[in-house]
This record gives structure tokens, C-alpha cells and sequence, in this order.
């Protein structure tokens, strides 16, 4: 492989790394704020399954910012076309991610109950509302959306925001919901004691069935829609101009890559196993760092799932198939990937060792007890 080719795969990986990255860091964090006003039956228990996350949540959500950091440097085109086509559902993103903090901060400054009660819908639905969102979008990559160029690479973007909502959209929405409840349940097992790790130990175990079930149905599912295969084109190290290649639409091209690669079953059957495993530590009641680890497993390999089954594709265009964006012609300079690579390098690292450190610190499970012991910090 040339280098401009090497480059184009790396930062392909990196930004599947940032994106698993965001899904097993804050998913469990947006699990857990859907779990809580349902493990937690009483104000003082909510605050528990709160303050497990209450430290960690804003630093779990540098991964977001990494991840649209990287689009926007690695990927310029990718970058203009998705935060384009996805404006309304993005702003939608955005708000929901805004009721997180002000619900943290305000929840409890007033001990009235219907005050508590307002914010804790709050932070149910600044959960809920991403996680589905996350998963809706990852549908419609999958599938396509609408857009094309015209010869002067200027995009036009012909979709809706009810449009993206379509029916495997939505499955794959309800997969992201499960699996970040599976997720978020494995989490707040492993912080807590007595009734409320209970009862996370059995929402997350019927979000594990779940998971196991939807992805199921999602693989069959994907048997039937049309996937995308690339024709002619400038070649992996031509220049970043997407008019320059022929695309074919054809029914199951999705799987195209598990048929002239089987080794890549490997990365759906992970998503399999770790859910299955999650579900069977869940029922033993036992080892709850293990099953966080199995949980984060499985959610890293769903988000793979769909990485390797599009590749070389990052977003295809369902109306103009030929001006799809592909790992070779979307990316930046060899030069900009380069210089991103190595501050990657230099920067990646510390941030993986401080948030290594900061949950070393704060190891040890959240009871009522440390939340009435430092009632003046907590949330």
C-alpha cells in the first residue's frame, strides 16, 4: 500500500475508535439516567444511581468532541455533508444533550418533590433522546441518504428529518437504546449495593435479551436492503473528489464484505457474545466489573459491526449512488493526516491515563450513605 493509502485506513480506524470510544464512555452514562427513575424508588435512592455518574459524565463526553473533531479534520466532506443533511436532527441531538447538565446542576438545589421529579424527566430524556438518535443515524449511513454534487463538488441534500426515521432506521435506534440500558444497568451494578444493584442487575439483563434479539432481526434485516459496490475509480490514492468512481446499488451489497472477508464475522459474533455473557454474569449476580467489561464489549463491537460492513463506504448517497463518500476520495491532505496522526499520538495517551486515573480514584460503590455524608458535593 502507498502512503496516502495507509494514512486514509488509520484515520478511518481512528475515528471508529472515537466512536466506540463515545459509546462505551458516555453510553453507560445515558443508560443510567434512562434506568433511574425506574431502579430508583425513592428520591434518595435516584440520587445514587445519579452520583454514580455525576463525577465521570462531562469527561466521558470529550469523546463526542474528539469524534466531530476528527470528521471535521480527517474527513472535511464526510463532516460537511452529515452535520448538513443531519442538521435538524443534530440541533434535536443538542438539546436533549443541554438538559443534562442544567439537570444535574438544578435537580437538587429545591428539596420539592415536583421540582425533583421535573429534572429527573429531564435527565431520562436527555438520555433516552441521544441514544435514540445515535442509533437512527447509524441506520440511515447504513442505508444511504440523499444527497449529491453537482460539478463544482457543491452538495445538495434532499431529505428530511422525518424521513430519517424510517422503519430500519428506528430498529436500529431501539438497538442503541437497548444496548446503552444494557450498559448502563452493567455500570450502576457495579457502583451501587443492596436493592438498587439489584435492580440494575435486572433491567440490564432484560436490555441484554433485547440487544441479542434486535441485532438479530437487524442482521436478517440487512439480508434484504440494498447495500452499495463500488465500479471504476481514481484508485486508493487519488485525489478527494468523489466524481471521480462508479457506484452500484444492489440487494444485500451489505454483506458483501462478510462474503470476500469471512474473517470479519468475527466482529458481529463479539456483539453476540458479549451481550450473552453480560446476560449470564447479570443472573449470577456476581463479578460486576467483568460484566461492565462484556457489556462495553458488545456495544464496541455493534459500532464496528457497521464500520466493517460498509468500508470502503463512510456515507453513501442513496439518490446519487455514484457520488458516495469512500475512505479514498472524502479525506483530507496526506499532509493534514500526518500532522493529525502525530498529535493523536502525543495526546490520545494522556487522555486515556487520566481517565484511568480519575476512575481508579473514584473506585468503590455509591451508597445513601456517602450521598449523606457529602450531601454539600453531591448531586
Amino acid at each position: 500500500m502507498n502512503e496516502y493509502e495507509i494514512f486514509r485506513i488509520i484515520w478511518w480506524a481512528l475515528l471508529g475508535i472515537l466512536l466506540i470510544g463515545l459509546a462505551v464512555m458516555d453510553g453507560f452514562d445515558l443508560g443510567a439516567a434512562m434506568l433511574m427513575p425506574f431502579i430508583g424508588k425513592t428520591d434518595s435512592e435516584r440520587r445514587v444511581v445519579i452520583n454514580t455518574v455525576g463525577p465521570v459524565w462531562e469527561g466521558n463526553q470529550v469523546w463526542l468532541i474528539l469524534g466531530g473533531g476528527a470528521i471535521f479534520a480527517a474527513w472535511p466532506m464526510l463532516y460537511a455533508v452529515a452535520f448538513s443533511g443531519f442538521y435538524f436532527a443534530i440541533l434535536l441531538l443538542l438539546l436533549a444533550l443541554i438538559l443534562r447538565p442544567v439537570g444535574f446542576k438544578f435537580r437538587s438545589k429545591l428539596e420539592g418533590t415536583k421540582w425533583r421529579n421535573f429534572w429527573d424527566g429531564a435527565l431520562f430524556a436527555g438520555g433516552l433522546v441521544p441514544a435514540l438518535v445515535y442509533g437512527v443515524a447509524f441506520g440511515n449511513v447504513l442505508q444511504g441518504v440523499p444527497f449529491s454534487f453537482d460539478d463544482t463538488l457543491r452538495m445538495t441534500y434532499t431529505g428530511t428529518l422525518l424521513g430519517l426515521f424510517n422503519p430500519f432506521a428506528l430498529l436500529c435506534g431501539i438497538i442503541s437504546v437497548t444496548m446503552l440500558l444494557m450498559h448502563g444497568g452493567a455500570y450502576v451494578a457495579c457502583k451501587t449495593e443492596g436493592v438498587i444493584r439489584v435492580r440494575a442487575q435486572k433491567a440490564a439483563t432484560l436490555a441484554g435479551i433485547g440487544v441479542v434479539v434486535l441485532f438479530a432481526a437487524a442482521g436478517l434485516w440487512v439480508s434484504q436492503l440494498s447495500g452499495y459496490v463500488l465500479g471504476n475509480f481514481a484508485g486508493t490514492d487519488g485525489p478527494s473528489n468523489m466524481l471521480l468512481k462508479t457506484v452500484t446499488r444492489i440487494p444485500g451489497g451489505l454483506l458483501a464484505n462478510y462474503h470476500s472477508a469471512p474473517i470479519i464475522l468475527a466482529v458481529p459474533a463479539i456483539a453476540f457474545l458479549g451481550a450473552i455473557a453480560t446476560i449470564l454474569l447479570l443472573r449470577q449476580a456476581r463479578r460486576p466489573g467483568l460484566t461492565f467489561i462484556t457489556s462495553g464489549l458488545s456495544v464496541a463491537a455493534i459500532i464496528g459491526t457497521a464500520g466493517v460492513s460498509l468500508f470502503p463506504f463512510m456515507l453513501p448517497s442513496s439518490s446519487t449512488p455514484n457520488d458516495s463518500l469512500m475512505v479514498w476520495d472524502t479525506s483530507s491532505s496526506l499532509l493534514t493526516l500526518q500532522i493529525m496522526l502525530v498529535a493523536t499520538i502525543i495526546f490520545l495517551p494522556l487522555i486515556l491515563l487520566y481517565t484511568s486515573w480519575i476512575y481508579w480514584m473514584l473506585r468503590g460503590p455509591v451508597t445513601i450513605a456517602t450521598i449523606e455524608r457529602d450531601n454539600h458535593t453531591a448531586y
